[in-house]
């Protein structure tokens, strides 16, 4: 038997439950994966809470919890390349990623080997977030020398857009609330609230205007950088999808080929890091959700097993 995380009904952290289950296998083309952190994004409380936006996943009850894991290779099925027992991987694998064990089918699920000097703490929060700041990013061919607008830069995507950003060469000011300002600063941002006025405290801090925006949280930065003479184009966002905006909504599956790689690169390299809010052990799952779900977390939480 193993333990993993598993919904009867769908609501809020209460309905997630810590049950012994029969440990699953590696069947052929398959890798079965001893986990050892997974790591949480707002999506999955989504998901657990909304029976639309589970049936979109793919997902019925019972149903398991969680996408981003990392941890050890133990079994390999027939016809399965490139891996062995002992590589240490990481990934994502929808409804099924806080458990002891994940089984997982290269090139349908996202499973990579984990670089040296990356822990498995810090690769357990990569196959949402990493895919998706790329992704925006991308979309709106941020280059060196841009100064953009990141809303919501102190969440889950926002440390990665940040640090991805000034790696490209740009200026990055951040939206967030006051207590967040300090922790943007360590990360190269340059912090400014959001709420009422924010558009008058950008010209403040970028009076020679902004070039680029990408809005992590809902719609409004895409409107202050619209307002500011941003083109649509150069402006991109992950939570709205409000075709009127005229800017490009993107997420995780936008994400070039690669793109995990480039960041867990980056992480071995010691020019990216991870910033963990929080680590609650899986018996605790129903707090680190909560604490997820709050909105009010300054980089990721990670469910450890």
């Amino acid at each position: 038997m193993s333990r993993a995380v598993i919904q009867h009904a769908f609501g809020g952290p209460e309905v997630l439950e810590v049950v012994e289950v029969e440990e699953p296998h590696a069947g052929a083309g398959q890798l079965r994966v001893r986990v050892a952190a997974a790591g949480l994004n707002p999506v999955d409380w989504i998901v657990a809470s909304s029976e639309a936006t589970a049936a979109a996943f793919g997902l019925s009850l019972p149903a398991g919890f969680g996408n981003d894991f990392a941890g050890t290779v133990d079994e390999v099925g027939d016809g399965v390349t490139g891996f062995a027992p002992g590589d240490r991987v990481y990934g994502g694998a929808r409804g099924r990623a806080v458990a002891d064990f994940v089984v997982v089918t290269p090139g349908v699920d996202e499973v990579h080997h984990t670089p040296e000097g990356v822990d498995d703490q810090s690769a357990a929060t990569l196959d949402i977030a990493a895919r998706t700041a790329e992704a925006a990013l991308a979309d709106i061919g941020l280059h060196e020398g841009d100064t953009v607008l990141v809303g919501g830069a102190a969440g889950g995507v926002g440390v990665f857009v940040v640090q991805l950003a000034r790696i490209a060469g740009a200026r990055v000011i951040g939206t967030s609330s006051e207590g967040a300002f300090e922790f943007l600063r360590g990360l190269g941002a340059e912090p400014v609230a959001y709420g009422a006025g924010l558009a008058d405290r950008v010209r403040e801090l970028a009076p020679d205007g902004i070039t680029a925006a990408t809005d992590l949280f809902g719609d409004e930065t895409v409107r202050v950088a619209l307002e500011l003479g941003v083109p649509p184009e150069r402006v991109s966002t992950i939570a709205s999808r409000d075709p009127s905006l005229g800017v490009k909504a993107t997420g995780a599956n936008q994400a070039d080929p690669g793109a995990l790689e480039r960041v867990a690169g980056l992480i071995a390299a010691g020019r990216l890091t991870v910033p963990i809010a929080a680590r609650y052990p899986i018996e605790h799952i129903r707090d680190a959700v909560a604490l997820q779900a709050s909105r009010h977390v300054h980089g990721k939480v990670v469910v450890t097993l």
